[in-house]
């Protein structure tokens, strides 16, 4: 048995967030009765596709992406529009796949990346590096290395008694930085995250955690980078947790599982719930997470509409006008959980 061990440390930041997540996810529970209705189900799977492509560069758009699930014929990139049938494929064998299981992820692989590489379903043969712009941001271990490590990652988290948040997060860190596979290695070990989640509480498998990741994506790989430099993860598990905290506080989840009317939640409004998280944030900090530069577009389709159904509310609500207005979600003050006598 290696003695192989990730290099991590506990931080009581980490602590509170794991705390915040159970209460979240038992929220959840009693409000949903213990599942997701089938519609939510689908609508979130679409999300978390279209999100973890749009990571790796796809230029699909939601709507392009649904069209495609749905089996209808798009104008797009051959590449990019088989990079989405693939990936659905791949989320379908999900609830099949053991996510403790090395087999089980290049049988993943071969799928994701099936007619897009050649090594799908191989590990690497050759070297691979992370860059930003022109850049190496990351290089990663050669390539004779890979399979003893992934294998040694897998026992170890098998072998863990750490709690499952945490060590799925290292686990996606420790994943990253073996960078496995010459492509696909950001999906892959995104969806094995989510995989690792889903057999400790099912909801993770409906859970569109990559949307969020995807809105906070600098973030994402400013996080990697730092725990790379310092030589532990514990950076990059905070940042999973707070964006599976923020997740978990959507209304997308949260209000189809308390039977209300998430339906007449627009587009738009659900992102900006998204970006909002359980912070107070500016007009214009909302702004930039969501990647929106023109100001009367963001108020009348994204603020104006959250704050007329009263998913958010003003930080200063007697002075709305305030140029140090900011904005914070109240969508948990309207689900009340009453206590049994």
């Amino acid at each position: 048995m290696s003695e192989y061990k990730p290099p991590f440390h506990m931080t009581d930041r980490i602590i509170n967030l794991v705390a915040a997540i159970c209460e979240q996810i038992g929220r959840i529970t009693v409000l949903s009765h213990g599942s997701l209705n089938p519609h939510l189900r689908r609508e979130n799977r679409i999300k978390t596709i279209h999100s973890s492509l749009a990571i790796e560069h796809n230029s699909l758009s939601l709507e392009q992406v649904t069209a495609i699930l749905d089996g209808k014929r798009i104008l797009g990139n051959p590449n990019e529009i088989r990079e989405v049938q693939n990936a659905y494929e791949t989320y379908e064998m999900m609830l099949t796949l053991n996510p403790a299981s090395v087999r089980a992820l290049l049988k993943a692989h071969k799928m994701m990346m099936n007619s897009l590489i050649l090594e799908n379903g191989k590990f690497r043969s050759g070297g691979v590096g992370v860059f930003d712009g022109d850049v190496v941001v990351h290089m990663a271990p050669p390539a004779a290395f890979v399979p003893e490590q992934i294998q040694d990652l897998f026992d170890w988290y098998k072998a863990s008694e750490m709690h499952p948040l945490i060590k799925s997060a290292v686990f996606h860190y420790e994943f990253e930085f073996i960078h496995p596979f010459a492509d696909g290695n950001g999906r892959m070990g995104r969806m094995w995250h989510s995989m690792l989640l889903g057999k400790w509480n099912e909801l993770f498998y409906w859970l569109p955690i990559e949307e969020l990741i995807r809105t906070r994506q600098q973030e994402y790989y400013d996080a990697l980078g730092k725990s790379d430099k310092q030589a532990d993860s514990c950076t990059f598990v905070e940042l999973m947790l707070k964006i599976i905290l923020d997740t978990l506080s959507g209304t997308s989840v949260v209000g189809s599982a308390a039977n209300t009317n998430t339906d007449k939640i627009s587009v738009s409004v659900r992102k900006l719930l998204n970006a909002l998280g359980d912070e107070e944030l500016s007009t214009v900090e909302l702004m930039e997470r969501l990647r929106l530069s023109h100001k009367p577009t963001f108020r009348k389709n994204y603020l104006n509409p959250a704050l007329e159904q009263e998913l958010i509310e003003m930080a200063i609500p007697d002075k709305p006008n305030s140029r140090n207005q900011k904005y914070r979600k109240k969508q948990l003050s309207r689900f009340p959980i009453k206590k049994s006598d």
